[in-house]
């Protein structure tokens, strides 16, 4: 069999094309695995042996770093860990009522300033927390509502609708209007079609929009940073600050620290990853 120089030449670009993806592939797994290594490797050293050898792996391992977070009432880990379950699990609950009833309004129905109205919640992600941070502070001054977990939750279900809001108007316009009326014909209300045959549809979109916002809540940092000034309302993230000195840190208990606080984050994704990422596709045929 004589292969042609074109199939030859068009296997052996497929060839080098692969090759290439898997090189690029494997640089972005690196990057991204690296400081996790390390930061687990910290944990299971002394400070010492986090400060001399880094990139050693701990043998043997030293679990005290661990067990001295997870037992000293000084940590107050247990204690942060409440505070940031609250304030996931309000914001979530919060986030997925009001996307999923905006998102509805926005799809399925119509009136004059539907377009005006959408396009303000897409000026939302044009404005970042980051740049929008010291009005936010200001108002929830006035409010007189700082240093509360109130506060937290407020921010941050308001800094989660734009982009939830979208995702979930392209599912619900991609279901089909003949659901809607037929459900119209059989009695139900707007509100009746949403409850009963919207949200049961939509259930993937719902458990990636919770899941998403789930994990945007649990690592944030900057607005409980902002907000909250008393330490028995610190959330996970701010508690690296306690083991801050004044001439250094204590490197292997922060190590341990994040450690034992990205654990909840990274079982729940490990078990939603299929979950959001068909939610995420589902409403990328029509909308």
């Amino acid at each position: 069999m004589i292969v042609s120089p074109i199939h030859l030449s068009w296997s052996t670009q497929k060839s080098i094309s692969r090759t290439f993806q898997y090189i690029l592939l494997s640089l972005v797994v690196l990057i991204v695995f690296v400081p996790i290594v390390i930061l687990i490797f910290g944990a299971l050293k002394t400070r010492g042996e986090f400060m001399t050898q880094p990139y050693v792996p701990p043998i043997p391992p030293r679990w005290d770093n661990l067990t001295a977070i997870l037992t000293k009432p000084s940590y107050s880990f247990w204690q942060m860990l409440r505070n940031s379950l609250v304030v996931m699990f309000s914001v979530t609950f919060a986030v997925v009522v009001i996307c999923s009833l905006a998102a509805f309004v926005f799809a399925r129905m119509e009136f004059r300033t539907k377009g005006l109205a959408f396009n303000l919640f897409t000026l939302g992600l044009m404005f970042p927390i980051n740049i929008a941070i010291l009005p936010v502070y200001f108002v929830l001054r006035q409010l007189d509502i700082l240093d509360s977990l109130l506060a937290v939750i407020v921010v941050q279900t308001a800094f989660q609708l734009s982009g939830n809001i979208m995702i979930l108007r392209g599912f619900f316009t991609a279901i089909p209007a003949e659901l809607q009326d037929a459900a119209y014909i059989d009695g139900c209300t707007a509100f009746g079609f949403f409850w009963r045959v919207l949200l049961p549809l939509a259930r993937p979109a719902l458990g990636a929009v919770a899941a998403l916002t789930m994990i945007v809540s649990w690592n944030d940092l900057l607005v409980p940073l902002i907000v909250l000034n008393s330490d028995k309302l610190w959330t996970l993230p701010l508690g690296t600050m306690q083991f801050q000195g004044q001439y250094g840190q204590d490197l292997s208990l922060v190590s341990a620290f994040v450690a034992l606080s990205a654990l909840p984050t990274i079982i729940f994704y490990l078990f939603a990853e299929r979950q959001i990422i068909s939610g995420l596709t589902a409403g990328a045929v029509k909308g």
